[in-house]
């Protein structure tokens, strides 16, 4: 009896495991071109993928960030935070985030699905437009 079931909980765990390999995580740098003061960039992200964008900026200077999408959110990680830890900035469809940065470093802003899309793995894309003053 202790065999079945210990090959029962073996299965179920293993059955577990295609679900959690679907869901990535990609990075990418931002970059402005010279003389400028910010970029757009385009992408898309399906399911509970999510997408990180990386750039850095010093305290006291200006950050805008704005997403145009069906369904696509994002959240702003200060530097030394990700995915996990209390967000700068937690996104709401249509807000788009304007402060001044409390310190030097590597911000992150991950770009994602809400929790309803995901379920459904909807797929949709996204222009991000990011910018330091």
């Amino acid at each position: 009896m202790k065999k079945i079931l210990f090959a029962t909980a073996i299965c179920a765990g293993l059955m577990t495991l295609p679900a959690m390999a679907k869901d990535k995580v990609t990075t990418h740098q931002v970059h402005f071109d010279k003389g400028t003061t910010g970029t757009t960039v385009k992408g898309e992200v399906k399911g509970y993928d999510t997408v990180n964008y990386k750039l850095s900026a010093k305290k006291g200077q200006h950050m805008r960030v704005n997403i145009k999408s069906k369904h696509a959110n994002f959240n702003i990680y200060a530097p030394g935070k990700g995915l996990g830890d209390e967000a700068l900035f937690v996104g709401e469809p249509g807000i788009p985030y304007k402060g001044n940065l409390s310190k030097d470093g590597t911000y992150t802003i991950s770009v994602y699905l809400m929790r309803n899309e995901a379920r459904r793995g909807t797929n949709t894309t996204y222009s991000l437009s990011v910018g330091i003053d």
